[in-house]
């Protein structure tokens, strides 16, 4: 196996990439990456290769997320389980402006999971549909199923948003 160094210079970007999507907030991400390769380290031993290493250090980070939003009491339980989905071509565009890419947050948070983590790993974390399904310990026809479910409510709720917003012009 390769050295912890190593691990960590290959998959820091991927997993900065994933929890930057997840959180939305750029210094949040980068604590919860320095908090995922630290547990990572720690339970290196632990690995069994069932999946890719990218794809285990993701499942850390997701777990780390979900342990600080808890902390800070921000969401209930049933809340918490409910987390992040969206469209990858027109979506991706609608990110690169940043009030468009406010609203796609804000219809990603209103989704309930596993949709908006599935839309998560796949738009910010760029996984495969193979990848994710390894992550929920499905097909991978199923997590590419569940993301353009995903997207599609993610355009709805755009759609909605922006005739309420025509409606308070």
């Amino acid at each position: 196996m390769k050295s912890f160094e190593e691990i960590y210079k290959q998959h820091y970007e991927y997993v900065y990439k994933y929890l930057r999507g997840l959180t939305a907030d750029e210094h949040l991400a980068e604590d919860l990456v320095s908090e995922t390769f630290l547990r990572a380290m720690k339970s290196l031993n632990k690995f069994r290769g069932d999946c890719e290493l990218r794809v285990w250090l993701c499942q850390i980070g997701k777990n780390c997320y979900l342990s600080y939003v808890k902390q800070q009491n921000r969401f209930t339980d049933d809340e918490i389980s409910e987390e992040i989905v969206a469209n990858e071509s027109s979506i991706e565009i609608l990110l690169a402006d940043k009030e468009a890419a406010l609203n796609v947050h804000r219809a990603l948070h209103k989704l309930k999971e596993p949709y908006r983590e599935i839309f998560s790993l796949r738009v910010f974390g760029e996984l495969s549909f193979r990848e994710i399904g390894e992550l929920f310990q499905k097909s991978d026809h199923w997590a590419c199923v569940s993301y353009h479910r995903a997207k599609e409510m993610i355009r709805k709720n755009l759609i909605t948003r922006g005739e309420e917003h025509e409606n308070k012009l």
